[in-house]
């Protein structure tokens, strides 16, 4: 496998590092590109990066998240101390076989799928309520990121049983768990303020969890409780919790991403948003389509726990790999003109939400949301556009919006 492209200079360590730039964070999308003329899979130089490996081709990040050769990595620490090592790495995002299935199957077990097929009219009614609220601000410029934080976030809470007015409170503590996990994040103050979060976060859960068992109620929490308390469920108490903190993280950071990175890419193409108002059903493909061009999630770390083969290239046992599944997402030896958006593209597989054993359990209610916001959005407001540049957030880790200015019209 070479370790340089004929027609550029820089090594994939190069591009590995420029990813952590601040260009390179706004805009990733060139660096895959080199990496992908690179190769699927590039040795990183010893020294230049935490990481020994970088696998960029969709075929090799798809076998690499599906194998569980490939451990999942939080810290190198068996026993971690801060807070938030410890209760990430108490649920099944961050915990590899057994542990995962035994504490996905719980989640599963009540995130069925006529309970999410119930629950479509619900995100439904809630996407029309705040799209009125935002229509009560008609003559002014608003930021989207307000409606794309509150939809996913309000949702969760109505499923999982937390009151309304508690939604606001996440924001802060959410993102600075984010910013400890993104690339170049682990610095001492951001562990700190994570840690805090997460210690916030657990004992807020704690609370919750003492309250269904005062009180009963048919939500996903309670729910969860009965299970735990039956002795049915196989996982304790504070896995129930750790993993709660994971769900409604990862919950409704991704799908506020998903939102505002598909307005961004939809206004830039008035015509699908023409096509999209004549036809609410295309809302499906143009979620996908948003999800394999702008991925929200851009990188995963792994652990090779034994010596493993991939794309031609031997990833020795111990080594760390850096899997970019927005790269992957873009592909040409997959997606012909892979940067293009295209909804109406014949193959609209992505990584985005993950691969295998490990696939997102909350995929099939980000689509569910993704499909009625844009399905109504440009219904209700069929003049909206942009009242100023869009601001990408700093995180490579999730690629979104801080801010994005909007004027129904």
């Amino acid at each position: 496998m070479p370790s340089r492209s004929t027609n550029d200079s820089r090594s994939a360590a190069d591009v590995v590092a420029a990813l952590g730039s601040e260009q390179g964070r706004r805009d990733p999308m060139p660096l895959f590109a080199e990496l992908h003329r690179i190769g699927p899979v590039s040795r990183l130089t010893p020294g230049s990066s935490p990481y020994a490996f970088v696998i960029n081709g969709y075929d090799a990040a798809q076998e690499a998240l599906k194998d569980t050769r490939f451990h999942r990595l939080l810290s190198a620490d068996p026993d971690p101390q801060d807070p938030v090592l410890r209760h990430l790495g108490g649920s099944m995002m961050f915990r590899d076989e057994p542990d995962h299935l035994r504490m996905r199957k719980v989640f599963q077990a009540v995130l069925t799928p006529r309970r999410l097929a119930g629950f479509e009219p619900v995100v439904e009614a809630l996407v029309a309520e705040l799209l009125d609220e935002l229509g009560a601000k008609q003559e002014e410029v608003v930021d989207f990121t307000d409606f794309a934080y509150r939809l996913p976030i309000t949702v969760i809470a109505i499923f999982l049983g937390i009151p309304r007015s508690d939604v606001a409170w996440f924001k802060d503590r959410t993102q600075r768990i984010d910013e400890y996990l993104d690339l170049g994040g682990k610095e001492p103050t951001k562990l700190a303020a994570a840690n805090r979060a997460a210690e916030e976060l657990n004992d807020y859960y704690a609370r919750m969890i003492s309250e269904r068992r005062l009180r009963p109620r048919d939500d996903l929490v309670g729910s969860l409780v009965h299970a735990l308390d039956s002795g049915t469920s196989g996982i304790d108490e504070q896995e129930l919790i750790d993993n709660l903190l994971v769900l409604v993280n990862a919950s409704f950071v991704t799908t506020m991403n998903l939102l505002t990175n598909g307005l961004e890419q939809l206004l830039a193409v008035p015509a699908l948003i023409d096509a999209l108002r004549n036809d609410p059903e295309l809302a499906s493909s143009y979620v996908e389509e948003i999800l394999r061009h702008q991925s929200s999630v851009q990188l995963i770390s792994r652990k090779a726990s034994t010596d493993i083969e991939l794309a031609g290239v031997t990833i020795a046992e111990g080594s760390l790999v850096l899997i970019l599944p927005g790269a992957a997402n873009r592909d040409p030896a997959k997606h012909p003109d892979a940067d293009t958006f295209d909804p109406g593209r014949e193959d609209l597989q992505h990584l985005s939400f993950g691969a295998g054993p490990f696939f997102c359990v909350g995929a099939a209610l980000a689509r569910m949301e993704g499909r009625a916001a844009f399905g109504q959005l440009f219904h209700r407001f069929p003049t909206l556009q942009l009242a100023g540049e869009p601001e990408r957030s700093h995180s490579l880790l999730l690629r979104g919006h801080r801010s994005m200015p909007i004027r129904l019209g």
